[in-house]
């Protein structure tokens, strides 16, 4: 028999506005420290289009790091704060 009381399920949420906000500040946040903590920036290939100032010196690579890291980020904030009932 499985023991059901072991299974921790997380408690989610549907997609609203204030999630969105939530995965846009943690992406631009890492966004930030990552042009900072990058030594060696714009060693891959460069984005394809003009980019704003945030960006100078990103290319390929140092975007979808980060964003990616942002990604993993904001879904633990978002699982911690609607587990908290915050969201």
């Amino acid at each position: 028999m499985l023991n059901t009381s072991l299974l921790a399920v997380a408690r989610t949420i549907g997609w609203s506005p204030n999630i969105a906000i939530v995965m846009i500040a943690a992406n631009l946040f890492v966004i930030s420290i990552g042009r900072y903590a990058i030594q060696r920036r714009g060693a891959g290939p460069a984005l394809p289009v003009k980019v704003p100032g945030l960006f100078e010196g990103f290319g390929v690579p140092e975007l979808l790091a980060t964003t990616s890291f942002g990604h993993i980020l904001g879904a633990g904030i978002i699982l911690g704060l609607s587990n908290a009932g915050i969201l």
